[in-house]
């Protein structure tokens, strides 16, 4: 068996301790105010909506009023896990998302936003600018963004690196929870885990393609769960290729995710049409069996092995300008 491959069998025996694991899917059926299900964030304490909202497409639009009213309308139907980045757009995603989280709001989500900050410095810079944008005192989760370059990991490790910074925020009480992120290589996460620092999540791809190649669900999953890490599901539609490969339905893409020892999905939702279908998913979510979970993967397999449907595992153009510039990648 290839490295990243997964046999049948051994999906089965995957899935079967997914949906066991941590007693996650059992748990989502505790709906928040809105109605929209959640789930504990690993071993934080804290129960996160099992849809989250992204901050890059929610912050996309030039019309801050109709961005403002969509974040609102996430966290009225329920969707209060926010996802937010300092560079996205060059900070006015989070600045819209802080005009969001005025009048009483800010007290209903749990705020998530990302830095690049490799070094204590760096990262000390972005989370006072994320602060400020996000009109908040506190960070619920603050992650490092985007571990995609080999060199990361040990720079944020590195005596004043930017894991320095995050130990900080925390004893400043500006930061609860500490994470990171990336969406290049399970091994790259691997690396990050292998520090033994007590992270309290993990943001990473999950999708019907993912099991196939270069496999974040089979190799950094089950270490997650093991160590109750919470998990951040990303990509989950593969940046559109899902869709665009014509393998499977919106509903079945993010049942099968959900039918993973996730904590959240972050789903890019630009429009109150998308965010009202994804709510409606959400609602009516009932885990998928491992028959039925092998039998869609079997019909993923022929798109996904090549990788041509996932990207942003392998094309550097799906790296934010922010890293590119860092690791001097043009």
């Amino acid at each position: 068996m290839a490295e990243h491959d997964i046999t049948r069998r051994g999906f089965l025996q995957s899935t079967a301790y997914g949906l066991c694991a941590s007693g996650l899917l059992s748990q989502a059926w505790a709906a928040s105010s809105g109605g929209v299900p959640t789930r504990p964030l690993g071993g934080t304490g804290v129960q996160v909506s099992m849809l989250g909202l992204g901050g890059h497409h929610a912050g996309r639009g030039r019309d801050d009023a109709k961005s403002v009213r969509l974040i609102r309308k996430a966290i009225d139907l329920g969707v209060t896990f926010m996802d937010n980045a300092w560079e996205y757009h060059n900070g006015r995603a989070e600045d819209v998302m802080g005009k969001a989280l005025r009048d009483g709001y800010r007290d209903k989500a749990f705020l998530m936003t990302k830095h690049h900050g490799r070094d204590k410095k760096t990262a000390m810079q972005h989370l006072e600018d994320s602060l400020r944008r996000l009109q908040t005192d506190v960070i619920d989760l603050w992650q490092f963004h985007e571990v995609v370059y080999d060199k990361d990991p040990e720079m944020i490790f590195a005596p004043g690196g930017g894991i320095e910074a995050a130990e900080l925020a925390k004893k400043q009480g500006k930061v609860r929870f500490i994470g990171f992120t990336g969406h290049r290589s399970p091994m790259l996460h691997l690396k990050m885990l292998a520090y033994g620092y007590p992270w309290d999540a993990v943001q990473m791809p999950m999708n019907v393609f993912d099991a196939h190649h270069k496999s974040f669900q089979q190799h950094v999953l089950p270490i997650l769960v093991r160590r109750n890490i919470g998990v951040i599901a990303m990509k989950t539609m593969a940046s559109g290729h899902v869709l665009r490969a014509k393998v499977a339905t919106p509903q079945e893409a993010l049942n099968y995710i959900w039918s993973q020892p996730v904590s959240t999905i972050v789903s890019g939702m630009e429009s109150e049409a998308l965010l009202e279908a994804n709510v409606a998913t959400a609602r009516a979510f009932k885990p998928m069996s491992a028959a039925a979970q092998a039998k869609l993967l079997a019909r993923t397999k022929e798109a996904a092995l090549t990788g041509e449907f996932e990207p942003f595992k392998t094309a550097p153009n799906y790296d934010g300008p922010i890293g590119r510039k860092l690791h001097g990648v043009k």
